[in-house]
């Protein structure tokens, strides 16, 4: 089960896929993310509740032709420029959108992971977003209450970060979950990125397992949510972040940024290294 993630997302990430990668506040899978750039993959259909940093990348490296998604930033500090460069200037490639409410887009994860074919909520009322996006009405059964319905994500495939995964595949996860479990268990196929191996698994207040048998691959990426955070193993990376929007603002500067430490290592080790190395030369 313990693959290398470069074979994992060979073999589970392909063309024109529509793949969600999942984490909230902590456990984004950056490492998975690089993985794709590096692979070259095009036309995917991103999903993802808050497309931050990880997103910029792959829009700006040209992996994605839609975005579904609830809310898009670079969280504390501002905008995503590639984000809105390739939805204002089409660069590097023109970009669909398709945006709803926080809760629409847990109520589809939920759905998905139900195996159902849409969601339920009170929602969408008020404002312009379901005239732009899609949402339809529903009538309860029951109470005659008008309930809004949003189709279900069902993406091809589900990529998530989490601490740890014994030898069997099983993993284990704790801290702010967000839709990690639901985005797995709605993904045809799924790919965990995980800080540590461990023999066995050691129960956790709070902690939730994802079995072996609904994951697909589990690549070791230590540090692989960086600049995230991985509750118990580090902290939030707060001035990459703040880095970020300089580095993201122009094309050139962030073209040369991805190749020197995306597309210029071969996985997270050197992805650190070559961090680090730049933050002596400073």
């Amino acid at each position: 089960m313990l693959v290398p993630l470069q074979d994992a997302i060979a073999e589970l990430v392909h063309d024109g896929d529509v793949v969600a990668l999942e984490g909230f506040t902590h456990l984004i899978p950056h490492a998975a993310g690089h993985e794709i750039v590096r692979q070259q993959r095009r036309d995917l259909t991103l999903i993802r509740m808050t497309p931050d940093v990880i997103y910029d990348q792959l829009l700006g490296m040209g992996c994605a032709r839609k975005l579904v998604f609830s809310w898009g930033g670079n969280p504390g500090v501002g905008s995503l420029h590639r984000l809105r460069d390739a939805v204002e200037h089409s660069w590097p490639l023109a970009l669909e959108i398709e945006e709803h409410s926080h809760a629409g887009m847990a109520a589809a994860y939920a759905a998905g992971a139900a195996k159902l074919p849409f969601g339920v909520l009170r929602g969408y009322r008020g404002g312009d977003l379901p005239a732009r996006t899609r949402v339809a009405t529903v009538t309860c059964p029951f109470t005659g209450e008008e309930l809004a319905a949003v189709p279900a994500l069902r993406p091809d495939v589900g990529i998530i970060h989490a601490q740890r995964a014994d030898r069997h595949g099983n993993v284990q996860m704790w801290g702010i979950l967000g839709v990690q479990k639901e985005t797995v268990l709605a993904a045809s196929r799924s790919i965990v990125t995980v800080e540590e191996a461990v023999d066995e698994l050691e129960p956790r207040p709070g902690a939730a397992v994802l079995p072996a048998w609904v994951v697909d691959a589990v690549a070791l990426a230590p540090g692989g949510a960086h600049p995230s955070y991985a509750h118990g193993y580090y902290q939030r990376d707060n001035s990459f972040y703040v880095a970020w929007d300089a580095i993201s603002r122009e094309r050139e500067r962030f073209l040369a940024w991805m190749r020197r430490h995306v597309l210029g290592t071969a996985d997270i080790g050197e992805y650190h290294a070559s961090l680090a190395a730049e933050a002596l030369a400073v």
